[in-house]
């Protein structure tokens, strides 16, 4: 392994929690890790993603959806997959797995208002970042030097 841990975090369309926990992730280690994100469908980040990371100070804006064939399996170390009631992609490599399964906050549901889809992306947004400050705290400190 590299100075600096590879971590990537993979959901089928890389358009919101993958999106997401990238964000945080750098926001959280700066430059201490490699964070990347990617799906095994991509399409694009969800402007609910961009507006509920900016309430925090994060831009997604530049971020654009990634295809998980397009990451180097040699820049990563941890694979975090983040799909709870769909099929989580595949990645191949000799990375460490782990399985964050986070609710998709994205909807088709018409009858769904602009507050309740924000509320759902707040809720994804709060969980990862959760989810990500204790990955940090337990898992990632091995792999530093103090």
């Amino acid at each position: 392994m590299g100075s600096k841990h590879g971590i990537l975090f993979l959901c089928v369309a890389n358009s919101a929690r993958s999106q997401m926990a990238e964000g945080l992730a750098r926001q959280l280690l700066g430059d201490r890790a490699r964070v990347q994100s990617a799906g095994s469908e991509p399409s694009q980040v969800n402007p609910y993603a961009v507006e509920v990371m900016a309430e925090l100070g994060i831009d997604l804006g530049a971020h654009h959806s990634k295809s998980v064939q397009t990451v180097d399996p040699a820049t990563v170390d941890t694979v975090i997959t983040l799909c709870a009631e769909e099929v989580c992609p595949v990645f191949l490599g000799r990375a460490r797995r782990l399985h964050w399964p986070i609710p998709d906050p994205a909807s088709r549901d018409p009858n769904l208002t602009r507050a309740e889809l924000l509320a759902r992306f707040r809720s994804a947004r709060d969980t990862l970042r959760g989810r990500i400050e204790e990955f940090l705290c337990d898992d990632l400190a091995s792999y530093h030097q103090p």
